[in-house]
């Protein structure tokens, strides 16, 4: 089965496409570095000719909120009308667990607009909510630092290893359309200041952690559940944090 993969050759597209391949389909990564441009929808006819699948991991170059919008809005039509077109059967999307949930937030608005783009478009679909990802926490401290202290709000946090998420990603492509949304998360709920405690302390990093119930992230008030899915909702990983910590130190 020929698979094109949006934003393929990024964090999580790389992955799935090497997943599609040992499961012996035809993983075709697309992105602007194989002459992909979803924005402009340059090279995306040629690249869906044949395709039974699109899965889209695709982030955008900038995070300003009127920039993240129109990245995932244009890019989203663009590639819905290539895929009908070309007559793809099943569009994946890669989400956000709590995009509903923080209406202040830029990248967070953009993501539900594209799902509504998803949901009312002519193609098939799966949409997969993710947590954010352990690959993400030491960038998150960075962003939330002031001299040598971290300050983070005390919410729930339930972060998943980049290889769970991209394992999801190709699995959900190789099945039937969900009609409809799944989320995924890692095995272990942690509160974020003990989470970004453990990352730093693994890498002997002196910064001091401080629980502050109004830290921002990324510009939003988070409440306790803002970052994780309902009880029993999510389907959950199997990496676990200070196992991961191991092997990426």
């Amino acid at each position: 089965m020929k698979i094109v993969v949006i934003g393929g050759t990024g964090l999580i597209g790389g992955k799935v496409v090497g997943r599609l391949r040992e499961r012996g389909h035809e993983a075709v990564p697309a992105a602007p570095g194989t002459g992909v441009n979803t924005l402009t929808g340059e090279g995306l006819d040629a690249a869906l000719a044949g395709a039974q699948v699109a899965v889209d991991v695709a982030n955008s170059p900038s995070f300003e909120a009127a920039a993240v919008r129109d990245f995932f809005t244009t890019s989203t039509r663009n590639l819905l009308a290539a895929e009908a077109k070309a007559g793809v059967t099943h569009h994946v999307a890669l989400s956000v667990v709590g995009v509903d949930d923080l209406p202040d937030n830029g990248y967070f608005q953009a993501k539900a607009a594209q799902e509504r783009l998803i949901k009312q478009g002519p193609i098939p679909y799966s949409i997969i909510r993710a947590t954010q990802f352990f690959e993400f926490v030491q960038g998150i401290a960075d962003t939330a630092t002031e001299g040598d202290t971290v300050r983070v709000p005390p919410v729930l946090f339930q972060p998943i290893a980049a290889d769970d998420v991209a394992e999801a990603v190709a699995g959900t492509a190789v099945e039937a359309s969900l009609k409809g949304t799944t989320e995924v998360a890692g095995p272990q709920l942690f509160r974020f200041d003990e989470l970004v405690s453990r990352a730093l302390r693994a890498r002997n990093d002196p910064r001091k952690v401080v629980a502050d119930p109004h830290a921002r992230y990324f510009g939003s008030e988070l409440s306790e559940r803002s970052l994780v899915p309902a009880e029993g909702h999510a389907r959950l990983s199997t990496t676990r944090f200070e196992d991961w910590l191991r092997t990426s130190a």
